[in-house]
C-alpha cells in the first residue's frame, strides 16, 4: 500500500512540473510576442529615421547592369529641381548611391569631394549623389557640413530608383534590403551603363571614377 502511495505521489509531482513548465513557456511567449488585434495590419518596421527595414534578399549582381541601357528616372534636389536621365542624355552621368544622413562622415566626405572635383565639370559629366532621406532633413546635414550645399544631392525617398538599380542589396549596405550603402554607377552619353562598383570600405573614389570617364571620352 505504501509503495502504491509513493508511485502516485511521484506521478502527481511529474504532472505538476510539466504543467508548470507549460504555463511558464506560454507566459514568456505572450510577453515577447504581442498579438495584433483582429483585423489590424502589422506595422512596418522602421529605423530611427523612419526608413523601412528591409527583409534579407539575395545580393545584387552589379555586373549584370554593365553595357545595358539605364532605366530612366526623375529625382528632385532639395530645392525641387528635377533631374531625369532622359534630359541628361548627351552627358556622362555618375550616380553615387549612399546612405545619406546616417553615413557620417564617409558618405558625406565623398559627396563633397565629388562636388568640388573640377575634373568632372570639365569632362561633360553630371554627378548626382542619391540618398533616401526626406529632403527637409538634409538641412541639418548642411548645417553640420556646409560644403554639402555645393553638391547635387537628389532624393529617392521611396527607394524606387535605388531598388531598380539593385542598390539595396550590396555588400556596403549597412541596412541591407532597405538602404543603399556606398555604390557607384557610371552612365555614358547614350544612356548605357558602363561601370558599376560597390565599396564596403566607404572610401573616396574620385580618381577611379575620373579614369573611367576619361575612357568614355
Amino acid at each position: 500500500m505504501q509503495k502504491n502511495n509513493t508511485v502516485i505521489i511521484v506521478i502527481a509531482g511529474v504532472i505538476i512540473v510539466v504543467i508548470g513548465m507549460m504555463l511558464y513557456t506560454s507566459g514568456r511567449n505572450k510577453a515577447g510576442a504581442p498579438v495584433a488585434p483582429l483585423g489590424a495590419s502589422p506595422a512596418a518596421a522602421v529605423d530611427s529615421h523612419g526608413h523601412p527595414i528591409g527583409k534579407q534578399t539575395p545580393a545584387t549582381s552589379l555586373a549584370g547592369f554593365i553595357n545595358k541601357p539605364a532605366a530612366d528616372f526623375s529625382l528632385a534636389d532639395r530645392n525641387g529641381k528635377m533631374y531625369s536621365l532622359r534630359e541628361l542624355r548627351g552627358k556622362n552621368v555618375i550616380l553615387f548611391f549612399n546612405e545619406g544622413l546616417m553615413c557620417y562622415p564617409a558618405c558625406w566626405n565623398q559627396i563633397v569631394s565629388l562636388a568640388k572635383d573640377a575634373r568632372f565639370k570639365d569632362s561633360n559629366t553630371e554627378v548626382l549623389s542619391v540618398v533616401v532621406d526626406p529632403p527637409q532633413d538634409w538641412r541639418g546635414a548642411i548645417d553640420k557640413m556646409p560644403e554639402l550645399a555645393e553638391a547635387t544631392v537628389v532624393f529617392d525617398t521611396d527607394t524606387s530608383v535605388s531598388r531598380q538599380f539593385g542598390m539595396l542589396t550590396n555588400a556596403s549596405s549597412m541596412h541591407y534590403g532597405s538602404l543603399p550603402g556606398h555604390t557607384y554607377m557610371i552612365i555614358d552619353t547614350e544612356g548605357i551603363i558602363r561601370n558599376v562598383f560597390d565599396d564596403p570600405t566607404m572610401s573616396i573614389h574620385n580618381d577611379h571614377l575620373f579614369a573611367e570617364i576619361a575612357r568614355l571620352n
